[in-house]
């Protein structure tokens, strides 16, 4: 099937949506302190580091993180995201100098407009070589403070929460 003109510039000419302009709320620089326990005989770890996060055209946003990790003293991620106005879906991938996984996300913000949940397959945190779903629910309590909460669902069917941050703008 050939691709219009139209279609093209669409594609390739793409222009910021509202949806697009919702993740300006993450630009800037910010600090972050949180607590993890990766498994359920796993005791509680804190972490903290900074976050900088910027805007690639209006349509795709980049954040970049550093800090210790439980686990890993020295730990750098970046997050991409942005909207697919196709999917009608907030798409985006997650990597880190600790894994050599790429976490591919699809979600959505609620009706509130200041939670946004994104959802990932991964491997299980059990280390069986079996993968699980996942869910990162970041929300906006102000225009300074965020909280990310990360999930796994787990076998009982009920999602279970293994991370919690608190990020605040610099």
């Amino acid at each position: 099937m050939a691709t219009t003109e139209t279609q093209q510039e669409s594609m390739m000419m793409a222009k910021p949506h509202k949806e697009h302009q919702w993740l300006d709320k993450f630009c800037g620089d910010w600090t972050y302190e949180g607590e993890a326990s990766m498994g359920p005989d796993t005791p509680v770890q804190m972490f903290r580091g900074t976050e900088s996060a910027r805007s690639l055209g209006g349509l795709w946003y980049v954040l970049e993180g550093e800090g210790d990790m439980p686990g890993y003293p020295s730990a750098k991620t970046m997050l991409t995201i942005g909207y697919d106005p196709r999917k009608k879906k907030y798409v985006g991938t997650w990597i880190g100098s600790m894994s050599a996984q790429l976490w591919v996300y699809e979600g959505s913000v609620d009706e509130s407009g200041k939670i946004l949940t994104l959802s990932a397959e991964g491997p299980d945190m059990s280390g069986a070589g079996k993968t699980a779903k996942y869910k990162d629910v970041t929300e906006f309590v102000s225009d300074c403070h965020r909280v990310l909460t990360s999930h796994m669902l787990g076998e009982d069917g009920q999602w279970h929460q293994f991370m919690k941050s608190h990020y605040r703008r610099k």
